[in-house]
C-alpha cells in the first residue's frame, strides 16, 4: 500500500506545482532552465509510474474495504473512454475543433478516464488509485482556466484597439481544421477499438468487456451465460 502511495505522491506531486507552487515553479525554471526542469519532473514521474505499478497488487490485498459496482458500470466506462481517448489524440493534434472548443482536452480526458474507472472499480486500493487521479484533474483543470481566464484579462488591457494595434496583431491566427478534428475522433476510436478488443487485457491482464466469440477468450455457451448475464 505504501508504495502505490509514494508512487501516487510523485507522479501527482511532479504534475501538481503548477497548481500549488506556481512562482516557485517559475523561480525554479528562471535558474536552471524549462527543459532540464521538465526533465527532471518527468524523471520524477516515471519513478511514480514505476511505484504505482509495482505497488497496486499489494494495495489490492492491503485495502479489503470496498463497494460492489453494478454491471451497468462496466458499460458505460467502456462508453466513457472512448470519449477520454478522442480527447486525448486532440491534446496532440494540431488545429482541431475539439482543442479550440475545450481548450485542455488531455486534463478533461483524464477526469472522464479517472472518473470512468472509479465507477466501475470497487476495491479500495482501486478507489484510491482513480479517485486521487480525479481530485487532481478536477483541481488542475480549476487551474489552467484560472491562468486562462488571467492571461485574456491581460491580454484584453495592453491591446486597445486602433489602427497601430490592429498592425502589430496582424498575424493569421490557425483555425481549427476539420480534417484534424476527424482525425482525432479516427484515431481515437482505433486505439479505443484496440484497448477494448486486445491492448487492455495484454497491459493489464482483463478485458473490459467480454463478447464471447469476438472479445474475450472462446467460452462454452454455458460459460458465457455465466460471465455475460443477461
Amino acid at each position: 500500500m505504501e508504495m502505490m502511495i509514494l508512487g501516487l505522491i510523485l507522479f501527482l506531486g511532479s504534475h501538481s506545482v503548477g497548481i500549488f507552487a506556481p512562482l516557485w515553479r517559475e523561480k525554479t525554471v528562471g535558474k536552471i532552465g524549462l527543459n532540464p526542469y521538465k526533465g527532471i519532473t518527468s524523471l520524477v514521474a516515471l519513478a511514480g509510474i514505476i511505484l504505482i505499478v509495482k505497488g497496486h497488487d499489494n494495495a489490492l490485498d492491503s485495502l479489503t474495504w470496498g463497494w460492489a459496482p453494478p454491471l451497468f458500470t462496466k458499460h458505460l466506462t467502456v462508453l466513457l473512454m472512448l470519449f477520454a481517448l478522442i480527447m486525448l489524440v486532440s491534446s496532440f493534434v494540431p488545429n482541431n475543433h475539439i482543442k479550440a472548443k475545450l481548450k485542455h482536452p488531455m486534463i478533461l480526458g483524464v477526469k472522464i478516464w479517472a472518473f470512468s474507472h472509479l465507477i466501475c472499480n470497487g476495491e479500495g486500493a482501486n478507489v484510491v488509485l482513480f479517485g486521487s487521479f480525479l481530485v487532481w484533474a478536477v483541481l488542475d483543470f480549476r487551474s489552467v482556466r484560472q491562468k486562462d481566464r488571467l492571461a485574456s484579462q491581460a491580454d484584453t488591457v495592453n491591446h486597445s484597439p486602433g489602427v497601430a494595434d490592429q498592425t502589430i496583431n496582424s498575424a493569421p491566427i490557425p483555425q481549427p481544421s476539420t480534417f484534424n478534428t476527424l482525425l482525432c475522433i479516427v484515431l481515437g476510436a482505433l486505439i479505443w477499438l484496440a484497448l477494448v478488443a486486445y491492448l487492455h487485457n495484454l497491459l493489464f491482464g482483463v478485458y473490459p468487456i467480454l463478447i464471447p466469440g469476438v472479445i474475450g477468450p472462446n467460452l462454452a455457451p454455458a460459460a458465457a451465460a455465466v460471465v455475460m448475464p443477461t
